[in-house]
């Protein structure tokens, strides 16, 4: 894809758009060897690296840990705590990793999970849910269902200095907003953990890709509506059972009911594909009585919280998110 001239953003996000544009594409998508590689490839933590994509707080500790899935499955998971938190007990937030369901990792996550964690002092745990196309949908979901489970169980008290078990926080970007959507719905409905808040950033929540944003933005830097075609293909499959895109495990968008879900913020990228359905569930939600908080920021692409360090309202979106999450996490928190 390229990038035009015509797209109204600052010059260093049209820069780094145009880089990130030349260093991949839908045909790179196709074959085992180059999803891996991409997979694989995270920001070095160094200058000039972290110049865009922020850096980790001295103050957060970085660890790992695992749970076991449903079906016996070990998945891994990436924690975050802010350091010298003694013997307090901290709330936990878990962050679901965007890449269309297909890419991504979680150490690609340690510039704003670990900021997350030092400004809202929480606990945060970055789940490495399974991809497809090995793992078609709703493998990933039900991975992250069942890390919320094992958050809110004893077994999590294994991270060492406790973990709160109730009130949790779900939230990710991208498809991992579309998980942290989902993971909300099916707790809501069967049980199994107390989940206090979301936070769902730029997130797919509707598989049918029939927004006008879609269509507007079907050429969009960072993310494209053939990138879309190809996650979804991969995600979804052509097997007789699977999933069809409006189940609201693809599409949380299409759930038949979604009163009594917990407090959301949706945060949404003005030139992005997937703008109006992020809008469109926040409002949803909203007319279902649940409490949201919708911020549409202009001028940058899909993906930006991720390079804050090249647009002009990534910090802005990232002080929201913690705010957000403080407010949740603790209570009577100003913000």
């Amino acid at each position: 894809m390229t990038v035009s001239d015509s797209w109204d953003m600052p010059l260093r996000t049209k820069l780094l758009a145009r880089a990130l544009s030349r260093s991949r594409s839908v045909e790179r998508m196709q074959s085992a060897d180059a999803i891996a590689r991409s997979r694989a490839w995270f920001a070095p933590a160094r200058a000039p690296f972290t110049w865009v994509t922020g850096s980790v707080p001295a103050g957060v500790e970085i660890g790992g840990t695992s749970f076991r899935a449903r079906d016996g499955h070990e998945v891994a998971v990436r924690t975050y705590r802010p350091r010298h938190s003694g013997h307090e007990v901290l709330p936990a937030m878990l962050w679901f990793h965007g890449g269309g369901w297909v890419l991504g990792n979680t150490r690609g996550y340690d510039p704003l999970c670990a900021w997350v964690a030092d400004r809202a002092r929480v606990a945060v745990l970055n789940v490495d849910y399974r991809l497809a196309p090995e793992h078609r949908a709703p493998r990933a979901a039900h991975d992250c269902v069942d890390a919320a489970r094992w958050a809110a169980s004893d077994a999590s008290d294994e991270l060492g200095a406790g973990i709160r078990h109730s009130g949790l926080g779900l939230a990710g970007d991208s498809a991992g907003g579309n998980l942290a959507a989902v993971t909300a719905q099916v707790l809501r409905t069967e049980g199994g953990a107390h989940v206090g808040y979301q936070a769902l950033v730029y997130p797919a929540v509707d598989a049918t890709m029939s927004s006008p944003s879609v269509a507007q933005h079907a050429q969009a830097p960072i993310l494209t509506r053939s990138d879309m075609d190809l996650f979804l293909a991969h995600y979804l499959g052509d097997a007789d059972d699977a999933l069809a895109p409006v189940d609201p495990l693809v599409s949380p968008l299409h759930a038949p009911d979604l009163g009594g879900l917990p407090p959301a913020l949706v945060q949404t990228a003005d030139l992005d594909p997937l703008r109006d359905e992020g809008t469109a569930y926040a409002e949803a939600l909203q007319a279902s009585g649940v409490e949201v908080r919708h911020t549409n920021y202009p001028r940058v692409p899909h993906g930006f919280m991720s390079f804050p360090g090249a647009t002009r309202v990534g910090g802005a979106a990232r002080a929201e998110l913690a705010q957000w999450v403080a407010r949740h996490a603790r209570p009577g928190t100003v913000g």
